[in-house]
């Protein structure tokens, strides 16, 4: 096999998923907190948009940068949600906006070439960077920042070779959302270092119900335009995630290379999907504050419940469906290793499945996902409950 692949590794949360799969199959009672996606089903009226799509024969190839009609609703959400302007050569739509992020890396980096990563982080982006030749530089911020990083930090961690910075927010797997402020400092330390471009990844911009309204990166430092590109999709705030629908605003020329790469991989985004997206960005929004609403509830329920157990902690969050808990008493009192095998033997022992922060670049954490319903949130903190007072 090529150096490359053998630099990554499969996703955790996706091996965490199939193991839970797997032993579901063979009959165990198992309570599946792994997987980061919505159980609500797409919206009937974005459903009904790419049924449509499918009886007018709208089923071919696209444009590989997305159909106008798209592109102008992401244009219009820009500007209305985000305050930000694009033009429709600056828009791009891939498949999901983890492509988006792919096409970004390889566009971008050369070996060598170095790209900062806050962690906690998402699994994939470290071996995106991998996968495009890339270093990787995490810079760690733990419960005692909110998980955040600080400006000072920021600036420790950039040398001559940084080439991208990979910012997101509400975060997956802490919730935790960088402020107006928070950005705009961050953003003052950018602006001294115009070789940088910067990756936001706002995918979890909706569900969020922090006190301060969610602001982007670009909303907080416009004079970063030039170098700054605002990613999004419709997987998570409107349950949309088989549709595969990413997308993203940029600097016309980066846009442009990062719709060749896309052009070479996989062509255009499907096009029913692509037609289900405009009715979810300019149809009713909702039904995206209805799953808002139940997200947050489940979010106070599951927080508060994780801070009764013994040797667990965890932060609220600002926004995601995912609950990151501190486990290092609990690994401790139990003498396991470190969180990998805490997380075995919860799925063994009390038939709940999380993923260990390790892959997260946060030893001694988990990640619990709350996109399900609160019965079974009630019945994963019973099991957890007995697991850990036992």
């Amino acid at each position: 096999m090529s150096r490359r692949v053998q630099r990554v590794k499969p996703s955790p949360t996706l091996a965490v998923t199939a193991r839970a799969a797997q032993l579901k199959a063979q009959g165990k009672d198992i309570v599946a907190l792994g997987a980061g996606e919505p159980d609500f089903n797409t919206p009937a009226h974005i459903a009904e948009a790419g049924i449509a799509a499918i009886r007018s024969g709208f089923t071919r190839y696209t444009a590989v940068e997305g159909i106008a009609e798209l592109k102008d609703a992401i244009i219009g959400k820009f500007k209305r949600d985000n305050g930000i302007d694009y033009r429709r050569d600056q828009i791009l739509v891939s498949n999901g906006a983890k492509q988006t992020l792919y096409n970004l890396c390889s566009a971008i980096l050369d070996p060598g070439d170095e790209a900062i990563i806050p962690a906690p982080y998402w699994v994939s982006y470290p071996d995106m960077v991998l996968l495009a030749d890339g270093k990787p530089v995490t810079v760690f911020a733990g419960a005692d920042q909110g998980y955040k990083i600080t400006p000072a930090q920021l600036q420790a961690a950039i040398t001559p070779q940084t080439r991208l910075l990979l910012l997101n927010s509400p975060c997956n797997p802490t919730g935790a959302a960088y402020t107006r402020a928070e950005l705009a400092a961050l953003g003052k330390v950018l602006l001294e270092h115009p070789r940088i471009v910067i990756g936001t990844d706002d995918i979890y911009e909706h569900i969020y119900w922090a006190d301060e309204p969610f602001c982007s990166l670009l909303s907080a430092v416009p004079e970063l335009y030039d170098r700054t590109v605002t990613i999004n999709g419709c997987s998570k705030a409107y349950a949309m995630t088989g549709w595969r629908i990413g997308y993203c605003g940029g600097p016309r020329d980066l846009i442009t290379a990062m719709a060749t790469i896309q052009g070479q991989a996989t062509t255009s985004a499907a096009s029913m999907s692509q037609k289900a997206a405009v009715s979810a960005l300019t149809g009713d929004q909702g039904c995206v504050t209805e799953m808002n609403r139940h997200y947050k509830a489940r979010h106070d329920f599951i927080v508060e419940g994780l801070n009764t157990l013994p040797g667990v902690s965890c932060l609220k969050g600002a926004g995601t469906f995912y609950a990151f808990a501190q486990v290092d008493g609990a690994i401790k009192t139990r003498g396991l290793a470190d969180d990998t095998a805490f997380t075995e033997f919860l799925l063994n022992e009390g038939g709940v499945a999380v993923v260990p922060g390790s892959g997260f670049g946060a030893p001694g954490h988990v990640r619990l996902s709350f996109a399900c319903s609160m019965e079974t949130l009630e019945e994963a903190l019973k099991r957890l409950r007995r697991c850990l007072e036992s």
